[in-house]
């Protein structure tokens, strides 16, 4: 009975909660089963804006979304960035005359006319040349040398960050654009090619940002929050487009032409030491995270700390063949031709057909991207909750990107035919804001169709995107050659044809579920039966069913056991386990020998393949007594 007596001492169970070991073990990672590991209280505050159950001072920030926040300022940062040269290049290269605004009123001067003398205050101003003599064609080239540069890397960026960590790669694209942008002032006393040239590079180490974020999210963002957590980070680069022009106007105004490219580029800097600091590529490797959101991220995104991909062959054919890959390709491309249309021809659109200056106005010229930057994470938010109570993933990724092209499409539509400015604006603002709730179809959709992949498909549609912003302006000066209503209109109704072709593409051929050349290889997959022990240890190891194994053998441990589904339970006096197998097979799978000191265990709980999958883990959420 000794050895009976020392089992008993090691199994004793102490209010534990664990998992049922069914015939669906596979869908452990799957919310549903999950959610039997927490209380339903814990598990809401745990997922509602990071609340960290283990906390008990106060509502912390949970570290995905410290990761959200600190993405969406660096995107903030790098729009902000674009909007600099936009800004200066025109007080760089205009008359410095005054503007009515801000003309100075003129000393009195004393002129005589004949017998009579008066004073005359009219003496116009004399205007001073331009400090650079650049011609349009020059100021054209310079404003899309960025885009050379970033249309370029968006699938080696994509590539990288599914090699090497992704934040890393974010940290230092912002970092680098940063200081780059604090070399143009001087660049432009040089000669504009240098200009071009630091823009050209500045493209380059921007062009990897979208694709290396949707790399950090493949490691942190569980599933029902990757719309919300993706439209967070997101919604910096349409704040950045309403900060962005704006404070570089007032920059420029006051402090000069040279103040906004400091002012951004030095914030940028400062931007990415704290990113550096604040940010790790997997949850695993953060030594600030809680174990209960390891645990909750890690078991939901079913990958584990001790996983590592890096020499995962990239499946290329499997890209160009797959149907939810090029509705996503198609998306993109229906989006970036709007996006990019509003961003360039807005204010001529306006002055043009109103003969309305917008672009004078700072609040008008900012109010599409601002609701925009409302609605997205909005958006992100509305698309988990309907995923985590109603709906499929696919269903809701194509509610929200084909509800979001219909309604800008039909208000593009209201762009097209009317004559009337503020009817325009509104129609123009309610089309830019409606599209902010296709980010939560098309924009997120990478994640859930290959996770693994999600940073190369990122970069690979948002290159394309990236062409159609580049073709969408030839085609507006191609069919505004003479600046007329009815030429606009037809502008603005190709735009809404355009999102109208993408919802019907994306509502056919998209989907929401991860797809079979997206697994990972047999051998690496992360399985929800975490008793495995590693090679040569002797050790169990458990999903916090077993703790301290070498130092606690003498004490009285928390354990637990499944047999059929059912938690045993420990009794010294009746002989009865709760179910435990007591057989001579049981103890002939490793678990006699000495009970004493040391305890070593030689199998599994139940049969499973010997593969190191998950350290042991110390998770309160199983016994609320054990510290961290």
């Amino acid at each position: 009975m000794n050895k009976l007596d020392g089992l008993i001492e090691v199994l004793r169970l102490r209010d534990i909660r664990v998992f049922k070991k069914d015939a669906e073990e596979k869908s452990f990672v799957k919310y549903d089963e999950l959610d039997e590991a927490y209380s339903e209280e814990e598990d809401k505050k745990s997922r509602f804006l990071g609340y960290c159950p283990s906390c008990t001072c106060c509502r912390c920030l949970a570290q995905r979304y410290l990761v959200a926040i600190l993405s969406c300022v660096g995107f903030l940062i790098s729009f902000g960035i674009r909007c600099n040269m936009g800004v200066a290049i025109v007080m760089m290269t205009k008359n410095n005359t005054y503007d009515d605004d801000d003309k100075p009123t003129p000393a009195p001067i004393l002129v005589k006319d004949g017998n009579s003398t008066y004073y005359n205050r009219t003496v116009p101003t004399l205007p001073h040349l331009p400090q650079f003599l650049w011609t349009p064609e020059t100021i054209g080239i310079v404003d899309s040398s960025f885009f050379w540069g970033y249309i370029v890397t968006q699938i080696p960026g994509g590539y990288l960050a599914s090699r090497v960590p992704a934040n890393r790669i974010f940290g230092l694209a912002i970092g680098i654009s940063s200081f780059l942008n604090i070399l143009l002032p001087g660049a432009a006393q040089v000669h504009y090619g240098l200009v071009m040239a630091v823009r050209i590079l500045q493209g380059l180490v921007e062009g990897v940002t979208y694709p290396a974020c949707h790399g950090i999210w493949r490691h942190w963002a569980p599933p029902l929050e990757r719309s919300r957590l993706a439209t967070i980070s997101f919604c910096g680069s349409y704040a950045g487009a309403v900060l962005g022009m704006p404070l570089s106007g007032i920059l420029s105004k006051t402090l000069g032409w040279q103040s906004g490219f400091y002012v951004f580029g030095i914030i940028g800097m400062i931007w990415c030491i704290f990113w550096m600091i604040f940010s790790f590529e997997k949850p695993s490797t953060n030594p600030h995270i809680t174990q209960e959101e390891r645990i909750f991220i890690e078991t939901s995104i079913a990958e584990s700390g001790c996983l590592v991909d890096r020499d995962m062959k990239t499946p290329w054919f499997k890209f160009i063949t797959s149907m939810p890959v090029y509705a996503i390709i198609v998306a993109n491309f229906c989006r970036s031709w709007t996006f990019y249309l509003l961003i360039i021809s807005q204010p001529m659109y306006f002055s043009e057909v109103f003969h309305f200056n917008v672009s004078k106005s700072g609040v008008l010229s900012a109010l599409p991207h601002l609701v925009m930057a409302i609605i997205v994470p909005i958006g992100g938010f509305m698309a988990d909750k309907l995923r985590q109570r109603l709906l499929t993933t696919t269903t809701v990724r194509k509610i929200f990107n084909c509800g979001g092209f219909g309604l800008e499409a039909c208000f593009l539509l209201g762009v097209a035919i009317t004559r009337n400015t503020t009817t325009a604006i509104v129609c123009l603002t309610l089309a830019v804001g409606s599209s902010g709730f296709a980010i939560s179809g098309f924009n997120v959709n990478h994640l859930d169709i290959a996770p693994r992949f999600a940073s190369i498909l990122m970069g690979l549609s948002n290159g394309i995107g990236t062409l159609s912003g580049m073709l969408c302006p030839v085609v507006t000066e191609l069919l505004t050659k003479k600046g007329t209503a009815d030429e606009w209109q037809t502008v603005f109704i190709i735009a809404s044809v355009v999102h109208f072709l993408g919802i019907i593409f994306y509502g056919i051929f998209a989907s929401g579920e991860k797809q079979p050349w997206a697994e990972p290889p047999e051998e690496d997959r992360w399985r929800p039966e975490d008793t495995l022990k590693p090679e040569g240890s002797g050790k169990l190891f458990s999903y916090g069913a077993f703790h301290g194994l070498d130092s606690q053998a003498d004490d009285k441990m928390n354990g637990g056991v499944i047999s059929n589904g059912h938690v045993g339970n420990s009794s010294t006096g009746n002989g009865e386990y709760g179910g435990f197998d007591k057989s001579e097979e049981y103890y002939n799978n490793g678990y006699g020998g000495d009970y004493g000191k040391r305890m070593s265990f030689d199998a599994p709980l139940y049969s499973t393949k010997e593969e190191l999958v998950q350290v042991q883990s110390k998770d309160s959420y199983l016994n609320d007594k054990r510290e961290l």
